[in-house]
C-alpha cells in the first residue's frame, strides 16, 4: 500500500500568522509532519494587531502555553470587552462585552424580558446585567469561575499584547517541538508542470527548499497564493470604505483599562490597546472622505500619551481571496484577506484558518472536494465577520457624508436579514459555525439605537412584579462579585512580577 501521507510542510513568512500555523501544526502533528518557515528579517510585518476574543485562550491551550508566562512575555493585559464611542451618536457609548449577559428563563433569552423591561421602565442599563461590563467600567478584573448556582457564568476574556512579542514567543514554542527556521528572501517559486502545484521555492542564497504543502503567511503581498497562483481577490470596500489605518504607539497614561475602545471619527475610527509598556493607537479611514494628514492630525490629537514613534500609514483594501486554498498552497492572515480590526477578528482569523486546516489535512492526493469544502467554510466565516462589522457602520445617526455614506448603502442580503428581522421581533438567530453569538449582536443592534416593535410573547409570562424582582435580582447577583475583585493593574503586576495572581 502507498504511503499517501503529506511529510513536509513550508511556511512562507513569519510574523504572528506563520507562528501561530508553526505552533499549531507542530503541537497536534509534529510527530508526522517535517516543519520548515521562511522568514527574512529584512521584511517588515504589518504588526498592530493587539487585540483578540476569548478564542485565543483556546489556541494558547492547544500549544500549550501558559498563560501567565504568555502575559509576561509579550506585555499583555486582559480584555473584558470592546467599548464603542460615537458610533450611534455622538456623545454615547456602549460595550459589547465578552461573555453572558443576563440569564434564560423559560425557553427565551433574558434579552427577551430586558426589551419588555425597558418598555415598562423596570430595567437598567443592559450592561448593569454583564458581570465582564460591570468588572471592566470598575477598572477591575479576575479569573472568576462560574456562580455556584450553575445558571451565570463567570469573566470571559482575552488579551491585549504586542503581536511581535506574541510571534517571537511561538517561535520558541514551535522551535522547541521541532520547527525548523530559515532566515531568506524568496526569489523563485518553481511549479510542477503536471498539475500546477508549487514544487519548491529558491532563496537569494540559491538554496531551493521543496515542500508538498505550503503555507502563504507572506502577508498582503500573498507571495505564493497571489503573486505566484493568481487566485484573485473578493473586493468588499464597496460596503467597508475604510481603506487606511495611522497606527502610533504612546506611554501609557494612568492605569491600563481591561477594554480595548474605538472611537468613531469623522470619516473612521480610532483604536486604543493599553498594554502593560505602551498603548496602541490608531485611526482607521476613508482616504475617499479625509486625507490622510487630516487623519493624522485627528489621531495626534486625540491619543493619550506621549507617541513612542512617529506615525505610519497602513494601506489596505478590505475583502478576501478568490480561494484561500488553491492546489497545494493555503494562505492565512493577511494573505488571505483583511477585515478592519474593529472587532478584534484579525488574529481569530488566522487561528480559525489552522483549525479548517487541520481539521481538512489533505494527503498528497489532494482531494478537490476537500480543498472546496475549506474554502466554503472559511468563506463563510469571512462573510458573517463582514456583516457584523458592517453593522456598527450602517447602524448610526451621525450627519457627516461618511456616515450617511455608509448608513444609506445597500447591505448584503445576509445583513439585512438579520436586522430586519430583530427589527420586528426582537430575535436574532445564529446561523452554522458563524462566529459572533446572539447576545453579541444584541450589544451592538441596540447599543447603536435599533430598537424591534416588540419582543417574544413568552416575556410576557412573568407579572409586573415578577419581572421587577427577576431583572433586580440579577443586578443584585452579577454586581457582587465585583468590589472584591483586584483592580486590573494590580492583577497584571502581580503576574508580570512573577507572583501567582488571585481572583479576589
Amino acid at each position: 500500500m502507498n504511503d499517501s501521507r503529506i511529510r513536509d510542510v513550508v511556511i512562507v513568512g513569519g510574523g504572528t500568522a506563520g507562528w501561530m500555523a508553526a505552533a499549531a501544526l507542530s503541537a497536534t502533528m509534529g510527530d508526522q509532519l517535517r516543519i520548515r518557515l521562511i522568514e527574512s528579517e529584512e521584511i517588515g510585518i504589518v504588526g498592530v494587531g493587539e487585540a483578540t476574543i476569548p478564542a485565543i485562550r483556546l489556541f494558547n491551550g492547544l500549544v500549550r502555553i501558559d498563560e501567565d508566562e504568555f502575559i509576561r512575555a509579550t506585555q499583555g493585559s486582559f480584555k473584558l470587552g470592546i467599548e464603542f464611542a460615537n458610533w450611534g451618536r455622538v456623545g454615547e457609548s456602549y460595550m459589547h462585552a465578552f461573555g453572558q449577559i443576563g440569564q434564560s428563563l423559560d425557553l427565551i433569552e433574558f434579552w427577551q424580558y430586558w426589551l419588555r423591561g425597558r418598555r415598562e421602565g423596570l430595567a437598567g442599563p443592559l450592561g448593569e446585567y454583564s458581570l465582564n461590563e460591570m468588572a471592566a467600567r470598575a477598572g477591575k478584573f479576575g479569573r472568576v469561575p462560574p456562580h455556584p448556582n450553575g445558571q451565570l457564568d463567570g469573566i470571559s476574556y482575552a488579551f491585549h499584547f504586542d503581536a511581535s512579542l506574541y510571534a517571537r514567543f511561538l517561535r520558541v514554542h514551535a522551535e522547541r517541538s521541532g520547527v525548523v527556521r530559515t532566515e531568506g528572501k524568496i526569489t523563485g517559486v518553481n511549479r510542477n508542470p503536471d498539475n500546477g502545484h508549487i514544487h519548491s521555492v529558491t532563496l537569494e542564497s540559491g538554496e531551493e527548499i521543496a515542500g508538498e504543502l505550503f503555507i502563504d503567511c507572506s502577508g498582503f503581498r500573498g507571495l505564493l497564493i497571489e503573486q505566484e497562483l493568481e487566485t484573485g481577490y473578493v473586493d468588499w470596500s464597496h460596503w467597508l470604505p475604510s481603506d487606511r489605518a495611522i497606527a502610533m504607539p504612546t506611554a501609557n497614561v494612568g492605569p491600563i483599562r481591561p477594554y480595548t475602545q474605538s472611537i468613531a471619527h469623522p470619516a473612521g475610527w480610532q483604536w486604543r490597546i493599553p498594554l502593560q509598556h505602551r498603548t496602541g493607537n490608531g485611526h482607521v479611514f476613508s482616504s475617499k472622505f479625509m486625507s490622510e494628514d487630516e487623519a493624522t492630525k485627528i489621531l495626534l490629537d486625540t491619543v493619550e500619551g506621549e507617541p513612542l514613534a512617529d506615525p505610519r500609514t497602513i494601506q489596505f483594501k478590505t475583502g478576501v481571496r478568490k480561494l484561500t486554498w488553491n492546489r497545494n498552497v493555503v494562505a492565512l492572515g493577511l494573505a488571505s484577506g483583511f477585515l478592519e480590526p474593529l472587532e478584534s477578528t484579525s488574529i481569530h482569523l488566522v487561528q480559525n484558518g489552522i483549525a479548517r486546516l487541520i481539521s481538512h489535512f489533505p494527503d498528497r492526493g489532494f482531494a478537490q472536494v476537500n480543498i472546496d469544502t475549506y474554502n466554503r467554510r472559511v468563506a463563510y466565516d469571512y462573510e458573517r465577520i463582514r456583516d457584523f462589522i458592517i453593522l456598527h457602520y450602517t447602524a448610526n445617526q451621525r450627519e457627516e457624508p461618511f456616515w450617511r455614506h455608509v448608513r444609506e448603502m445597500a447591505l448584503p442580503q445576509s445583513l439585512k436579514d438579520k436586522i430586519d428581522l430583530f427589527k420586528a421581533t426582537g430575535r436574532i438567530f445564529r446561523e452554522q459555525e458563524e462566529l459572533f453569538t446572539e447576545v453579541g449582536w444584541f450589544q451592538v443592534l441596540t447599543g447603536q439605537n435599533i430598537v424591534p416593535e416588540t419582543y417574544h410573547p413568552l416575556a410576557d409570562a412573568l407579572t409586573r412584579d415578577e419581572l421587577a424582582g427577576f431583572l433586580g435580582d440579577l443586578k443584585t447577583i452579577i454586581a457582587a462579585p465585583v468590589p472584591r475583585l483586584p483592580t486590573h493593574a494590580d492583577f497584571v503586576a502581580q503576574i508580570s512580577a512573577g507572583r501567582p495572581a488571585s481572583a479576589r
